[in-house]
């Protein structure tokens, strides 16, 4: 525990322990959260950065449980009367007290967030020049620009974490983004491209490597595009490419396995655990410890040690993702997944890395070759999923015919429907190349949380193609 954590708060131990007393006169469990966010952000328009932000956040989260109920208070103030304010408000729920788990932390990975160059140090001319020379890059790329508006945001988030159980934690969270939408125009026709990178690091991020990969992805594949068209519909094949389908895996498989969910009998897979839901060999992963990765988290937002949960092991259900209250529940140990949008916020289970593990059926081509008729999904755009019946559809930005093993049209404005059982149930291979991507990856489950999400390319049997 850093000293320097304490004293950004102006609190010492003995306080907190006060704090925490009070809320304990309303239930059996009490954590407080504090957190000083600090956040800019620079935007490229029209050829020159013209604008800027700043942001301050500050305050403090007090959590009372009693049972199953959850008294939830936050001040904007750290001074001690405003804090016992905010325990009091959170105390004052009743309710039978009940089991929460209270697995004590374990040693986890020291260095989640390596931070060449300090945020704090930051030179915003030099940030302003690089979103400029971003811009330059994808012109002389591609003369068929027509506009090109960047915004590189960083943000520091300084946490602190304290509970009855006299658990003191603490984390400092760097992340920094850079997000590009480019519109391209040939013939009458407009085609618009969105690219983003976001990583857990310093400033060092954005040198002219990054510059490189985010123009080329840009304007890669740009005449496919101009020439996509719609396909006839139906049922078939669909090969998934790696990296980015993984939103595919996270929406409509990772909130299913979201404990809560499950908990309270809303999800498909609520009454599957120890059960195959999938073939044998398949592995699905939501991971904390990855370094440098936007969903990467030291400790969650209970003060549980950040860790790789394997929700899928072999085909088989078995773990759901866990905040203190749903591991309380199943009589298990926390997966380090009780996450907030901020000290504003109640933690609940949300994910973090989603992503499925290599497979042993060969290569992206060997998945193409083995189908007669489907369609290849290079890039998803956001969908919708019900959780109770697992139901989803998928809007796809690109991809392509395939016919007798050789993609063939490209193709647009299509929708994949299916659903998240039948589909994992469905999958006849998967290739061992796995991509996590690192895109501005935001989840939205009654909050907003950075997360990331992985896959290898995948065939699934069959899925619905909403096309002519």
């Amino acid at each position: 525990m850093k000293k320097d954590s304490l004293e950004t708060f102006g609190i010492t131990l003995p306080e907190l322990r006060s704090i925490v007393a009070e809320g304990l006169k309303g239930g059996n469990w009490c954590d407080l959260y504090f957190e000083q966010t600090v956040y800019n952000d620079l935007l490229l328009r029209d050829g020159a950065v013209a604008s800027g932000g700043f942001h301050f956040d500050y305050g403090c989260g007090v959590r009372v449980l009693a049972g199953e109920k959850t008294g939830y208070a936050y001040s904007e103030s750290t001074d001690l009367p405003s804090l016992y304010a905010a325990a009091r408000a959170a105390a004052s729920i009743s309710g039978t007290p009940g089991a929460v788990c209270v697995t004590p932390p374990s040693p986890v990975p020291a260095s989640l967030y390596p931070m060449a160059q300090d945020w704090a140090e930051v030179d915003k001319k030099a940030l302003a020049a690089w979103l400029e020379k971003l811009e330059q890059a994808i012109r002389a790329r591609e003369s068929r620009t027509l506009k090109v508006i960047a915004m590189l945001s960083w943000s520091t988030d300084e946490v602190l974490m304290f509970n009855s159980l006299d658990q003191l934690t603490s984390d400092f969270r760097p992340l920094g983004n850079v997000t590009v939408t480019c519109i391209f125009a040939d013939g009458g026709k407009t085609e618009q491209r969105n690219v983003s990178r976001s990583y857990r690091c310093g400033s060092e991020m954005f040198d002219d490597t990054l510059i490189a990969e985010l123009a080329e992805e840009a304007v890669c594949g740009l005449d496919d595009s101009f020439a996509a068209r719609r396909p006839k519909g139906g049922k078939m094949p669909v090969v998934m490419a790696a990296g980015a389908s993984g939103i595919l895996l996270h929406e409509a498989m990772g909130h299913a396995f979201e404990a809560d969910f499950n908990r309270k009998g809303q999800s498909v897979f609520s009454d599957r655990m120890g059960r195959r839901i999938c073939p044998a060999g398949i592995n699905i992963i939501d991971d904390g410890t990855i370094p440098s990765c936007r969903g990467s988290i030291r400790y969650d937002d209970e003060g549980v040690p950040g860790q790789k949960t394997y929700m899928v092991r072999d085909g088989v259900l078995t773990s759901y993702l866990h905040d203190r209250i749903s591991a309380g529940f199943y009589g298990v140990e926390p997966t380090g997944n009780g996450r907030r949008e901020s000290f504003r916020y109640n933690p609940i289970p949300r994910m973090r890395t989603t992503y499925m593990e290599n497979g042993s059926d060969g290569t992206l081509q060997d998945l193409i070759a083995s189908v007669r008729k489907g369609i290849y999904v290079d890039k998803f755009a956001n969908g919708e999923v019900k959780i109770g019946e697992g139901d989803f559809t998928f809007y796809v930005n690109r991809g392509y015919l395939i016919e007798n093993g050789r993609l063939t049209m490209p193709v647009k404005d299509i929708n994949i429907i299916g659903n998240g059982p039948r589909a994992l149930a469905d999958i006849q291979a998967v290739a061992g190349d796995l991509q996590i991507d690192n895109g501005t990856w935001t989840c939205g489950k009654e909050q907003s949380v950075a997360v990331s999400c992985g896959i290898p390319s995948v065939l699934i049997g069959g899925l619905t193609v909403g096309g002519e």
